[in-house]
């Protein structure tokens, strides 16, 4: 069972991001069973000596993807454990940027393996640095926002004497 968010808007992102997280990790992990597939049949499509770029596109696709996906579930967690003292629009800005890192940096990857020229990625790489930028400020706006709160507080309990 997941834990539960602070009402309101909190509660909102909590629950887009428990979807997310979830579908992206089923989407992912389902995308590493095709690709495993793609070894175990020995696919020249994939696995030939002129398709390195690809493997590598798409595994770190893969990769990141479902990483991304652990981080959705990780962020949904850690709202429904913080108060929401530094105000909701930090919340959505980090929710938002990090929604469109999930998106960016996987597809990024796929479609710069899709089509490709010589050994250079296809333009769809170049939505990777994008996503990788959603994804640092993402980070940062979580990571610094135990610092804008006052401490005292974490869904209305005190926190522990030290």
């Amino acid at each position: 069972m997941a834990p539960t968010a602070p009402s309101g808007a909190p509660a909102a992102l909590a629950s887009r991001h428990w979807c997310w997280g979830w579908r992206a990790l089923w989407a992912f992990l389902c995308l590493g069973v095709v690709l495993e597939a793609l070894h175990g049949f020995k696919d020249p499509s994939y696995l030939g000596p002129s398709q390195s770029t690809r493997r590598l596109m798409w595994t770190l696709a893969h990769a990141h993807g479902t990483l991304l996906g652990l981080i959705q579930l990780a962020f949904a967690a850690y709202l429904g454990l913080v108060a929401v003292s530094p105000g909701p629009r930090r919340w959505v800005g980090a929710s938002g940027l990090l929604l469109a890192a999930q998106g960016l940096l996987p597809v990024g990857g796929l479609l710069g393996g899709w089509v490709y020229r010589g050994g250079d990625p296809g333009v769809g790489v170049f939505l990777v640095p994008v996503g990788a930028a959603c994804l640092v400020v993402s980070g940062g706006l979580i990571a610094l926002a135990p610092a804008a709160m006052d401490g005292s507080e974490s869904r209305g309990r005190k926190s522990p004497e030290p």
